[in-house]
């Protein structure tokens, strides 16, 4: 933003779904019910992987990560959500729009290289069993979650700049329930296809990273199960990844909808409820997915809380 406009230029108004009154009601009962699920979910896989030694793996601290990333994410947002859901003020200042950009868009970073990491996880412990312990070793597994967390808040910081740099001539009108870079970028006074094309090569090359991860892990992977002679060893195999797989289509496939859709009133409204699913669902069901059927998790939850019981 240039000087000129960030002198008189006193914050936002987040639109979200304020045409539609009797859908605000609805989606505040709806999301605070996520957000506490959200809340519950992700923290008891956080405490979980930390009392239970058994949970003292490098898929669970992964996990952990993931479940601390999603707890972060969906606060930036939602809780914001819901009071603009039941107030008639919608506004947001200047400063928390460039922080609530900053902070999700680092996230979301993070969770896709994140993601990437966790496969090369599985990749070592379906095709590398024997040296499992050897390839995924504490102090790499630390190593890789830095990574992941400072790409991702390097990517964010760049691409913040970028947004804000773009004139938006008093214009402060979002049509969107968050800071999300398409909204903002549609407030410009200009033509943006050049930063636009800055925020697309940046992103690219961030996200070559994890995407090369997962398609090398999951190529061999598919490689060595296919190899394996028993049906209920390959079955076994596919399990161990089938919980990642899923997490992965759901972040990538709605943030890939989300930021490629078309310019259109139609598809406004079509990704608003798209971000609604990657900033709420889907970190809720992440838990839910990793410990579904999940015997190591069961035993953990009926270790802590039976010792909990006993204490007494």
């Amino acid at each position: 933003m240039d000087p000129k406009n960030r002198s008189s230029f006193t914050g936002f108004i987040l639109l979200g779904f304020s045409d539609r009154p009797q859908l605000e009601r609805v989606l505040f009962v709806v999301l605070l019910v996520f957000y506490l699920l959200t809340l519950l979910g992700n923290t008891t896989i956080i405490a979980l992987s930390r009392l239970d030694p058994h949970l003292h793996t490098p898929m669970y601290f992964f996990l952990s990560n993931l479940s601390f990333l999603d707890l972060c994410y969906t606060t930036s947002t939602v809780p914001q959500l819901l009071v603009h859901l039941r107030g008639a003020d919608k506004s947001i200042s200047f400063g928390g729009c460039v922080t609530q950009l900053f902070v999700s868009l680092g996230l979301g970073i993070t969770e896709c290289i994140l993601l990437g990491m966790m496969a090369f996880d599985r990749y070592a412990a379906v095709c590398r069993p024997l040296h499992y312990t050897v390839i995924m070793h504490p102090r790499l597994c630390a190593l890789m979650a830095s990574v992941s967390w400072f790409i991702g808040f390097a990517n964010s910081s760049m691409e913040t700049v970028l947004i804000f740099l773009v004139p938006l001539c008093g214009r402060n009108k979002i049509e969107h329930f968050f800071c999300e870079v398409p909204p903002l970028l549609k407030l410009a006074c200009v033509d943006t296809t050049v930063y636009e094309s800055e925020i697309l090569f940046f992103s690219m090359i961030f996200l070559f990273i994890p995407v090369a991860l997962i398609t090398f892990s999951y190529g061999r992977i598919v490689r060595a199960v296919l190899r394996i002679k028993s049906a209920a060893g390959r079955r076994k195999a596919f399990g161990t990844c089938g919980s990642h797989l899923t997490v992965v289509s759901l972040f990538y496939g709605t943030a890939i909808y989300a930021y490629l859709q078309p310019s259109n009133n139609e598809s406004q409204d079509q990704g608003k409820f798209v971000s609604l699913f990657y900033t709420i669902v889907t970190p809720m069901a992440n838990p839910f997915i990793y410990t579904l059927r999940n015997k190591e998790v069961a035993g953990a939850v009926r270790k802590v809380f039976c010792w909990g019981y006993d204490s007494r």
